[in-house]
């Protein structure tokens, strides 16, 4: 990981690219929990990855041609692709069950665990800052899962396997840090069209699809690439630690769109869940930078889908 100063000015343009990004984030998630009351989330999740692969090659392969695929660390990539994956299929099951915001808040307790796994396997150093913030956003996350609660089911487990395949993936991503982007960008698309193609033919046909939903698939394809693309071009304009605060506003959205499309707004002990973990998050962001601004920095990955 490279050290350097932070500025101390945020532009503009990169708070609403992330802004932008968090919120296309937000709109395939939502398309993909309509579809996946109607078709296997294999197939959905192939048809995203596969479209993902293929706008990818055709984008970069001209330029880079066999060099995109080629890594220093195969093994590693295409444990950081399943990991991915895992991820994927947890996070798309429980947005079967589950609310948006619900999935989606829970899903944001993936920081905590990337602290925690980082201390354990990469031997880092945990502040009293960062302890803060892991009690505090496990006490938010208890607020929204309730144990006991009704919510407490396979789903809300299934958002929380997602957000530990996500620390995990993070955490790979970390030990890529020397590996070409690009190629680091490609490889999980690359597993999820393979392993999601397995299970294709034991699904069955899938029969009478109106053209809306094909209409959809297609933008749930290109709303999580536009995302991602979005989210290159704000780190582009500042560093992550300068950043991570506005990825929250992907619980607004959430919450929105909740209400909106499926008429689901998370009760009292679910908002203070979501305010505990958004607000914590925030105030570590925050207090992290300040320190930051007064010395150097090490970037660390952003922690959005």
């Amino acid at each position: 990981m490279s050290a350097h100063r932070l500025p101390a000015h945020v532009p503009l343009s990169a708070v609403v690219l992330v802004v932008g990004a968090v919120a296309c984030f937000t709109v395939a998630d939502a398309i993909v929990k309509f579809l996946s009351q109607r078709y296997p989330v294999p197939l959905l999740l192939f048809v995203r990855f596969a479209l993902q692969v293929a706008v990818t090659v055709a984008w970069l392969a001209p330029k880079m041609g066999w060099s995109l695929v080629r890594t220093a660390q195969p093994k590693l990539q295409l444990l950081r692709g399943t990991v991915m994956i895992g991820s994927a299929l947890c996070f798309v099951n429980a947005l079967r069950w589950l609310p948006l915001a619900d999935a989606t808040a829970i899903n944001f307790t993936t920081p905590i665990l990337v602290v925690l796994l980082s201390m354990a396997l990469l031997k880092e150093r945990v502040t009293r800052s960062r302890w803060a913030f892991v009690a505090a956003g496990f006490a938010g996350m208890l607020l929204i899962v309730r144990p006991g609660a009704a919510i407490l089911h396979g789903a809300a487990l299934l958002a929380l396997g997602a957000a530990g395949f996500y620390a995990i993936f993070q955490i790979l991503t970390r030990k890529l840090r020397a590996e070409d982007p690009r190629v680091t960008l490609l490889y999980p698309a690359l597993c999820g069209t393979v392993l999601m193609a397995l299970p294709l033919p034991f699904l069955g046909p899938v029969a009478d699809v109106p053209w809306t939903h094909v209409a959809l698939v297609a933008a749930f394809g290109a709303a999580g690439m536009l995302g991602h693309f979005l989210f290159i071009l704000a780190f582009r304009h500042a560093p992550a630690s300068a950043l991570t605060p506005f990825t929250y506003a992907q619980l607004v959205w959430a919450m929105a769109l909740g209400w909106l499309v499926f008429g689901h707004f998370p009760d009292r002990w679910s908002l203070a869940g979501i305010a505990i973990i958004a607000g914590s998050g925030l105030l570590l962001a925050w207090h992290e930078r300040r320190r930051a601004l007064a010395g150097v920095v090490t970037e660390e990955p952003p922690t959005v889908d």
